[in-house]
């Protein structure tokens, strides 16, 4: 299960600023900021078939900022044959992208590994009955 950090973002979501991979904790404060803005621009975009946001749902793998403000975002989806997925991926690109510092969004969808349960914050299984 993933475990919220102090700062609200959960752990499992690799974070890639300036080609370093660190823990949240350990950028500096103007990237930590910035990921902060990321992570709260993914968590406007709900899920819809589960009415939780992508981010908490797990469904974030790895978020890596560039030098020049381009955001790249791996994200994998409940079930491979989701008949939005091509939308899904739109409504992170649109709502990150506006995110103060980010100048471009560049999404990957990925299915490995799998998504499952496991990936969901302690919070959102106990809000889905799963705990």
């Amino acid at each position: 299960m993933t475990q919220p950090t102090g700062h609200g973002l959960a752990a499992p979501t690799t974070m890639i600023v300036h080609g370093e991979i660190r823990n949240f904790e350990e950028f500096a404060e103007d990237d930590a900021v910035l990921l902060e803005g990321i992570v709260a621009a993914l968590r406007t975009v709900n899920d819809p078939e589960i009415p939780v946001n992508i981010y908490d749902l797990g469904l974030i793998y790895r978020i890596e900022v560039r030098d020049d403000g381009g955001v790249e975002i791996d994200m994998t989806l409940t079930a491979p044959g989701c008949p939005v997925a091509g939308q899904m991926l739109g409504w992170v690109q649109e709502a990150v992208v506006v995110v103060p510092g980010v100048s471009d969004v560049k999404m990957k969808l990925v299915f490995d590994p799998p998504w499952d349960k496991s990936r969901m914050s302690d919070e959102v299984q106990l809000e889905l009955g799963l705990l």
